[in-house]
């Protein structure tokens, strides 16, 4: 039976063994869930209503189910999705199968899009039939496919993935090629970033870049941040990638692994280029 890591602050709420160390817990509970022996804890107990729904967050999204409770306490309202600004959801319910990797939705007039996979969940089915339904999944690397496939076909939804990680997910009808941005899914650019994986492709849409595993906000560092511990296919083309996005406007990162942030669109190109500049060294 799974014990609580010796870490968690006394009380209540506790991390077990199981974690997996994929940090998602960390990125919607900031400073309550912390990193210690490589694995997730909580550093102090949730006190105030916003801290007990960042529990829960990490609670319904947590992919091992290791964030847990030791007495029945009933769930906050509006844990997920949660809207991280306007018509932009984080969906929760991480798949284990994308390591707990973030999925996002974008909602529109003219057709829902879904960025990345969460784990198939009855509650998240009827949000989206709620809202409409589900035009487009578009997908940003081979690790974060999660329950796509059964989405798409509730949905009848397109899937849009890049040919060089296509073997992830078989089942996609829109296939993007090569490196070039290109518009996609009622106005979304798609821009090839190659790098952490080969068919890495972060979305662009409006001011709001989803960047999957190749560019996140750290909040430890406060800072944007990539790492070359989990760069899969070629950190020299990471790093080439990244500066092509210095040519893209937006003010919303939101990542798959790693937190989302908001900063001004003029101080995230100085953030990127100062992380491109302390990548090159690496």
């Amino acid at each position: 039976m799974p014990k609580p890591h010796p870490q968690n602050a006394p009380g209540d709420w506790y991390v077990d063994t199981r974690c997996i160390d994929c940090s998602a817990a960390r990125t919607v509970a900031p400073g309550l869930i912390v990193e210690r022996d490589g694995q997730s804890v909580f550093a102090r107990q949730p006190r105030t209503p916003d801290e007990l729904r960042m529990a829960w967050r990490a609670r319904l999204l947590c992919p091992t189910a290791s964030v847990r409770t030791k007495s029945r306490i009933e769930p906050s309202t509006g844990v997920f999705p949660e809207e991280m600004t306007k018509d932009i959801y984080r969906l929760g319910y991480n798949a284990a199968s994308a390591y707990g990797a973030h999925s996002f939705a974008i909602l529109r007039a003219h057709g829902n899009v879904m960025v990345d996979a969460p784990r198939w969940t009855r509650a998240l089915m009827r949000w989206f039939e709620a809202h409409g339904g589900l035009a487009d999944i578009l997908i940003t690397h081979r690790d974060d496919v999660g329950d796509a496939q059964r989405y798409a076909v509730h949905f009848g939804a397109r899937v849009f993935i890049h040919a060089a990680d296509r073997g992830a997910a078989r089942f996609a009808d829109q296939i993007l090629h090569g490196q070039a941005p290109h518009t996609i899914a009622g106005g979304i650019i798609a821009i090839p970033i190659p790098g952490h994986t080969r068919g890495s492709v972060a979305y662009l849409n409006e001011r709001c870049l989803f960047t999957g595993d190749s560019l996140a906000w750290s909040f430890e560092d406060n800072d944007l941040a990539a790492w070359r511990d989990v760069c899969w296919w070629s950190w020299p083309e990471q790093i080439k990638s990244l500066r092509r996005l210095l040519d893209c406007e937006f003010d919303w990162v939101f990542a798959g692994h790693g937190g989302s942030q908001y900063r001004p669109a003029d101080e995230m190109r100085a953030r990127l280029a100062a992380l491109i500049g302390r990548m090159a060294t690496q």
